[in-house]
């Protein structure tokens, strides 16, 4: 198998930030990171401009650690309080899931914009009371969402007809 080390010049998932220098197949290297300039061979004239791509990686970093240090302070100030329908006995119908939480955040925040696993739940709620929720904004920072689930016991609809007044049926009539 023939490799060959490139510079990234751009954050290629799965295989590394822009300024690192990685090992790939001469392939991949040769007819898709070079090509679509995500990647630079290593030469004497590539490893001299690794310094302007570091510099470059780490004010990226930088700015999106003190977004999401925003969003977490936010987040953290944040107290929800939510319903769950129960019914006589207390047992919840339906639970509250991640994505409900996030789609309820992204109401209360605007422009809040989270990856669909950034609510971190064990399993849905079902219980009413107090909750703390972890919430990972980014791998360095993390918030804590409080939720409060209230019971709302479910109203029964009355039936629209009564037990003698029934429709006949076509066959009928």
């Amino acid at each position: 198998m023939a490799t060959s080390e490139v510079i990234l010049t751009e954050a290629v998932p799965s295989l590394g930030a822009e300024a690192d220098i990685v090992k790939v197949r001469a392939g991949y290297a040769r007819n898709f990171l070079i090509p679509g300039g995500k990647a630079l061979e290593v030469t004497p004239a590539s490893l001299r401009k690794i310094n302007n791509l570091k510099a470059k990686r780490a004010e990226r970093e930088a700015r999106e650690i003190n977004e999401a240090e925003a969003i977490a302070s936010k987040i953290n100030k944040l107290r929800l309080t939510l319903k769950l329908e129960t019914g006589e006995t207390g047992k919840a119908f339906g639970s509250i899931t991640a994505a409900d939480l996030l789609a309820r955040l992204s109401t209360e925040i605007n422009d809040l914009v989270l990856p669909k696993h950034a609510i971190v739940l064990d399993r849905p709620l079902k219980e009413s009371g107090e909750h703390q929720i972890v919430v990972k904004i980014h791998p360095e920072v993390t918030a804590t969402l409080r939720i409060e689930i209230a019971a709302a016991p479910k109203v029964e609809q009355p039936a629209e007809e009564e037990e003698g007044t029934r429709r006949p049926r076509r066959s009928e009539a």
